[in-house]
């Protein structure tokens, strides 16, 4: 495996030689490498693909992290109680706005509960990331949103958290972003996307940090989603074996993991952190498909089915067209106990004027997306009532 890895990365970086790189050749090295894919557009930029090509290669004096798997060296820095001296965490405010240089809203407490939020993630997190501004746009009010973001690993909590702070992998240089947005300015929340072999610590640093400046704030974690076959296998021939039946062990499966990682993090942070249920409503929506129930939309898998209308796209699991509505009206469930259903604005959608998604199909998507929230123990959410209120 660690040969044909080698490869790949020999592959990618002769590519990128040269100054010039065709169209062709960009879609070509996003099938190789979905996760360098950053903004999760389903187009590989030359920025993208040279970002990708640096944290791929990068190493630490361990050996290789591999950005496209499971198996990656952490630093020992992550064992030992206390982050090193020079860690930007550690300075005042004014010292770590000053390191940052850039820009970042400041805006007042809401009297109307619109929720201002910071956020790390990486290619599974970019649809919701794209589509909850435009879905609280229709309901009524602007999102704050502040967010640093990257590419596979490159988006994880542990990932930003170094290069933040300036320590291990990016020693003593720091890209405080969201570390100086958090301690000059107020928030209430913030999110992550989760990455393969997660610890608790890799969070806590950041509530800390948080709780510090901002006592009330909430943290959100995604759950990502279920896989219909092991990463890097080869895909089944048939989507048969696939039942509703099967869909929803894996769901359970998947739940119990990060059910442990938050009650984790709640025990020592009581009510403080949730799940964005996005693998429910995945699961929910595969369901669905395997029902006949999801109008316009084609297949489970499109490596599977051929079909380019299907819930995931490629072997990492990324999302198929459609989709990422999905996953915002989740965040929106969420974060507001709301369910995207009563929401009467037209929301500007890129794909608004496409036949695909349907009007029917969103609203399916809607009815999906708060039946995930509610369904989670963990989201925060609950609608005894059903009116589509929080209780």
């Amino acid at each position: 495996m660690k040969s044909v890895f080698l490869i790949l990365i020999l592959v990618f970086a002769t590519a990128l030689q040269g100054q010039r790189v065709s169209d062709q050749q960009l879609d070509r090295l996003l099938k190789r490498f979905p996760e360098a894919d950053a903004n999760g557009d389903g187009k590989l930029s030359m920025d993208e693909a040279l970002e990708y090509r640096k944290n791929l290669t990068s190493t630490d004096g361990k050996g290789m992290r591999r950005a496209g798997g499971t198996s990656f060296d952490v630093d020992p820095g992550w064992e030992k109680d206390d982050f090193p001296k020079h860690a930007v965490s550690l300075r005042s405010p004014e010292e770590i706005k000053a390191l940052y240089k850039g820009s970042f809203p400041d805006l007042p407490k809401s009297d109307d509960g619109v929720l201002r939020i910071v956020g790390t993630g990486h290619s599974f997190m970019a649809p919701g990331y794209k589509t909850l501004p435009l879905i609280c746009e229709a309901d009524g009010f602007t999102q704050p949103l502040f967010t640093h973001t990257g590419g596979g690993m490159t988006g994880s909590a542990r990932y930003k958290w170094e290069q933040e702070n300036g320590i291990f992998q990016f020693d003593r240089k720091p890209t405080p972003k969201l570390l100086a947005a958090i301690s000059n300015a107020g928030w209430d929340a913030m999110m992550w996307g989760p990455y393969f072999n997660d610890r608790p610590e890799y969070y806590s640093c950041w509530i800390d940090f948080c709780l510090k400046y901002q006592p009330d704030m909430k943290f959100y974690l995604s759950d990502a989603w279920i896989r219909l076959f092991p990463l890097g296998a080869n895909p089944p021939k048939s989507e048969a074996a696939c039942t509703p039946e099967v869909l929803m062990k894996l769901e359970a499966e998947h739940y119990a993991g990060f059910k442990q990682l938050v009650d984790t993090l709640n025990a020592k942070y009581p009510g403080k952190v949730f799940i964005l249920p996005t693998s429910r409503a995945m699961t929910l929506a595969a369901v669905h498909q395997v029902k006949g129930e999801l109008p316009g939309v084609e297949g489970l898998h499109r490596l599977i089915s051929g079909k380019e209308r299907s819930l995931w796209r490629d072997n990492l699991g990324h999302i198929g067209p459609g989709f990422d509505r999905l996953e915002g009206y989740v965040f929106y469930a969420t974060l507001y106990k709301k369910s995207p259903e009563l929401i009467k604005g037209e929301i500007a959608f890129r794909d608004q004027k496409a036949a695909f998604p349907s009007d029917e199909l969103d609203r399916i998507f809607r009815k999906i997306a708060w039946q995930a929230v509610i369904g989670n123990p963990l989201s925060g959410v609950v609608d005894a009532n059903g009116d589509g209120i929080g209780d």
